[in-house]
């Protein structure tokens, strides 16, 4: 299928609402008329980004991005995740978070926070661009990505210099339970399986695992136990202090239908490697649960009662 045009020139008026378009979008904060003509009869293009000289590993092409740490940022279905362009200590050359993982139809959006001149987004493949370099905050880009597959892009003028980053798009795996796939869609360590502890008195969970951009996940995040198991939480003492918290106080069936079990995950906050807290679940459904102080990384988990 062939794909449309998605280059773009900066819009510009007091107020503008940002113009969506079917492959992407650009706006930017107030310009002048004039002072738009000027840039645009002074600006020099940069040389066109080809995929010709990339190695073929994502890894590799990615050694020198700044402020990737090697893992990427795990965004589930329907969420819209937010690039800024123009992060970092060196000079706001790194895009923040560099890399992320989202499933197919995700809406990306870069936003511009104005540190260190020009910037714009370019796929290395033509997929999307954002257009002529902008230095003001407040410009923001989005591409809505419907093909599975990876994107590299580069801020032109700042490839050489480590301005880089990637898309992943992939099709996520199903864990039977769609109220857990929506709910760990954005924790990175979840791919879809639900670890079996059913038939046992007792199961264990690690609190403060690797995952999720540090010692921030729980390990598994997904567990299947039988009625009348008790779940132990037992705190690695990493990635700071971590609790586990169920944020309705409720336990969802997996039709979906909400039933109070009468006994809510509620531990202290704790950081003592050793430390545990234990539940034992009663009634069939799927508990969905969190680490409260780092539900925005992706520290959340699920149990799942036959």
């Amino acid at each position: 299928m062939q794909r449309p045009s998605t280059r773009r020139q900066f819009l510009t008026g007091t107020g503008l609402t940002a113009l969506a378009v079917t492959a992407g979008c650009v706006s930017s904060g107030s310009t002048s008329q004039a002072d738009n003509e000027t840039e645009a009869a002074t600006s020099t293009p940069t040389e066109a980004v080809t995929a010709a000289s990339t190695p073929e590993s994502l890894d590799t092409w990615l050694d020198d991005a700044n402020g990737y740490d090697g893992e990427p940022r795990t965004y589930g279905p329907r969420s819209q995740p937010v690039i800024m362009v123009g992060e970092g200590t060196d000079g706001g050359l790194a895009f923040d978070p560099p890399v992320i993982e989202v499933s197919p139809m995700t809406n990306v959006t870069w936003d511009w926070t104005g540190h260190g001149g020009q910037r714009n987004v370019v796929a290395l493949d033509g997929t999307f661009d954002s257009g002529r370099t902008n230095a003001q905050m407040g410009t923001s880009y989005h591409y809505i990505f419907d093909e599975v597959g990876e994107y590299r892009y580069v801020s032109e003028p700042h490839r050489d210099e480590g301005m880089k980053g990637a898309v992943i798009v992939k099709e996520r795996e199903s864990s039977g339970y769609p109220a857990i796939d929506q709910w760990l869609g954005s924790t990175g360590n979840f791919d879809g399986t639900i670890t079996d502890r059913t038939g046992r008195s007792e199961a264990t969970v690690a609190v403060g695992a690797e995952g999720n951009g540090g010692q921030y996940a729980f390990d598994p995040p997904a567990i299947k136990i039988s009625t009348g198991t008790t779940v132990s939480w037992e705190w690695t003492g990493a990635g700071a202090a971590h609790n586990v918290f169920s944020t309705d106080g409720s336990q969802m069936a997996s039709d979906g239908v909400i039933s109070t079990d009468g006994s809510p995950l509620d531990s202290e906050l704790v950081s003592e490697e050793g430390s545990t807290y234990k539940h034992t679940f009663e009634e069939t459904g799927v508990s969905l649960y969190t680490c409260q102080p780092h539900q925005g990384l992706g520290m959340k988990g699920a149990v799942v009662v036959e």
